[in-house]
């Protein structure tokens, strides 16, 4: 008699999880109570009773001082809030199939959303789920159930449609048909697990080969029972809680039988079930030699594996490995090196990824993954390499330090120390993190690996100072950068070349100091005034010649206007009115009133808004003269005769 035995029979990875971090806690000392049986397995949850595990239907059951385990299946909300108010220590072991459900079923509930839930509505995973949601919510087993929901359902105008993860797949796959046909407002997402996928999958490949098939799993496992249904469909099929179930006249005249367990089913009883099947399997293959002989392909650290992302978490994924049976973890620093970075936004589930297996445990088929590892493997070559050949690198800067900062170049963390770091010292290094940046491999010696990106930055600021003095000209605007304020100017890059814009030419009014206009790393449009190629110096304008308040003195004030305007300061001589922003005329003492004037600060003071007339302007000198009395007594139609005999 043939044995085959299924690739992924037994412990799924949310159960192990589970199981493992209870044996953990009760191995520490610590006194644990289950909210509810752990796993569907009796023959576990009695060993972890032994081991002083109480097994509580509900939290009030649960004696002050326990620490609280929330199984694979998970809790409604609900739960969480009461373990707070109680102040209970607990440790949540939902499967991340399981939490992503409780994600999307939040989601429904803060959008109105129907959430419709396919699966066991007495299943402790789907009363979970239900308690996720503030909305409103349906449940159906299947295919039949579904249809008389129809009218329900109909009501809705959003629908979230999930499954629980131990789902019968071939039923899923009817339901979503018929949704997708009369509730086209629906949003179907496919939840249930990988493990029930390729269990079932396995299931149904095996039960058209073999002439019995043999599931071992608790009796009351959801999972369990759907592998019965799968296999049941194609041969004859049996279930079988433990070794002393398995009628061993059951298997006679059997060439050929097939194995598959639950995922609440330890990897112990399948051994003994297959130990009771027959003396030839005894004899011919070890149980560990079929365990061995299910798996496609062995893991071991260094390896580099191709993966599926299962589920997603703010901290790491879960990734099933091909060629293996086993589940691996990504943490979150070993997907990026980025501190800030978050999971969601670079992984979403069904991602396929290129890893590096930093750690195997084959125990629990559950093994840590690496893909800046994977990405430092594969760069590490091209990095040695760009250093031996002075080639060109290009990266984005991670962190600063006191010393530099830290570039990521293929995977590869490449130091550039402060000084090879920016052309200037004065420049403020730190703002490169977060850049794209080019540098060159100066030192590469083992995990020693140092870049220069100002060297990079030298080359090319001399070809484009080259191509700058060969195209310069009076008068050209260049898209700059300001790189520095002194007391006189700001000193601009224009492309490889520093040029100066005077503080004169920042402004068409008067500013004490460059800041008051610009600030370093502002991006300007300046044009050359000058230029010196002998010394290398240029001298840039900022200010445009349409913006000079004295052309549009000009344009608006002609000799003889009068308007009101505030006066802004005042002089033993006078006071000055600021006629426009950056353009004062002055009131002369003797143009202030008809009648003698001693003082200024008699009549005047600075705020005053005073009528004016424009008398002269001296425009080369930059000189205004208004008077006040000339507006005193003056009534509109000599006003007009006047205006009448400036136009002759």
């Amino acid at each position: 008699m043939k044995v085959l035995l299924a690739k992924t029979a037994g412990f799924c990875f949310g159960v192990d999880r589970a199981v493992k971090l209870t044996y953990q806690l009760l191995a520490e000392g610590r006194k644990v109570a289950t909210l509810g049986p752990l796993i569907h397995n009796p023959q576990v949850v009695a060993d972890l009773a032994e081991k002083g595990a109480l097994t509580c239907e509900d939290l009030d059951d649960v004696p002050d001082g326990y620490e609280v385990v929330i199984r694979s299946h998970g809790v409604p909300a609900r739960v969480y809030e009461k373990i707070n108010t109680r102040g209970l220590a607990f440790h949540d072991a939902t499967c991340p199939f399981v939490s992503k459900i409780h994600k999307l079923a939040e989601e429904a509930g803060k959008n109105g959303a129907l959430l419709l839930v396919a699966g066991d509505a007495k299943h402790p995973e789907v009363q979970g789920i239900v308690g996720h949601t503030t909305g409103p919510v349906l449940v159906f087993a299947g295919e039949e159930e579904l249809a008389a929901l129809r009218p329900k359902i109909a009501q809705h105008e959003s629908i979230t449609v999930v499954a629980q993860t131990t789902f019968q797949v071939q039923a899923w796959e009817k339901c979503k048909t018929a949704l997708k046909k009369w509730c086209t407002n629906a949003q179907i997402f496919d939840t249930i697990c990988n493990a029930t996928w390729a269990r079932q999958q396995e299931a149904e490949d095996l039960s058209q080969r073999c002439d019995h098939m043999i599931v071992i799993g608790g009796h009351h496992s959801s999972n369990t029972q759907k592998l019965l249904q799968v296999a049941a469909r194609h041969t004859t099929a049996i279930t079988v809680e433990t070794a002393d179930e398995l009628d061993r006249t059951w298997l006679q005249g059997a060439e050929t039988v097939g194995v598959t367990a639950g995922a609440s089913t330890p990897s112990s009883i399948i051994e003994e079930v297959l130990n009771c099947m027959s003396e030839e399997i005894r004899d011919d293959m070890s149980f560990a030699e079929m365990l061995e002989a299910s798996e496609a392909k062995p893991l071991f650290a260094g390896k580099i594996v191709k993966a599926k992302v299962i589920s997603v978490s703010p901290t790491e994924c879960v990734v099933g490995i091909d060629g293996s049976k086993h589940t691996g973890i990504v943490k979150l620093n070993e997907m990026t090196h980025d501190p800030n970075a978050k999971m969601e936004d670079l992984v979403k589930v069904d991602d396929e990824l290129d890893l590096v297996v930093v750690k195997t445990n084959d125990q629990e088929g559950v093994d840590t993954l690496s893909r800046v590892r994977f990405e430092a493997q594969k760069g590490m070559k091209d990095v040695s390499e760009a250093c031996e050949n002075g080639t060109i690198m290009e990266g984005d800067v991670m962190e600063a330090n006191k010393g530099g900062v830290v570039v990521n170049v293929k995977g590869v963390r490449v130091f550039v120390p402060r000084s090879q770091a920016t052309m200037r010292r004065d420049e403020d290094y730190t703002k490169l993190v977060g850049q794209h940046v080019r540098l060159y491999i100066t030192e590469c010696a083992g995990r020693k690996i140092v870049g220069s990106i100002n060297k990079v930055t030298a080359e090319e600021n001399k070809v484009k100072r080259e191509e700058f003095w060969q195209n310069v000209e009076v008068g050209k605007h260049y898209a700059g950068v300001v790189k520095s304020l002194t007391s006189y100017g700001a000193f601009v890059d224009i492309g490889g070349v520093d040029g100066l814009c005077h503080i004169s030419e920042l402004s068409w009014q008067n500013i004490k100091h460059p800041s008051e206009v610009v600030k370093v790393g502002d991006s300007i449009d300046v044009y050359v005034k000058s230029y010196d190629p002998e010394n290398q110096k240029v001298s840039l304008g900022y200010k445009k010649e349409e913006d000079n308040p004295w052309e549009q003195l000009k344009t608006d004030y002609p000799i003889g206007s009068e308007f009101v305007a505030p006066v802004v300061s005042i002089t033993k001589f006078g006071a000055f009115v600021r006629i426009l922003p950056g353009v004062d005329g002055l009131v002369h003492i003797s143009e202030i009133s008809n009648e003698r004037v001693n003082k200024v600060s008699d009549v005047l003071k600075v705020g005053d808004e005073v009528r004016v007339k424009l008398i002269n302007v001296d425009f080369e000198r930059k000189r205004i003269s208004l008077s006040m009395k000339a507006c005193e007594g003056e009534q509109p139609m000599a006003e007009e005769a006047s205006d009448e005999g400036d136009a002759e």
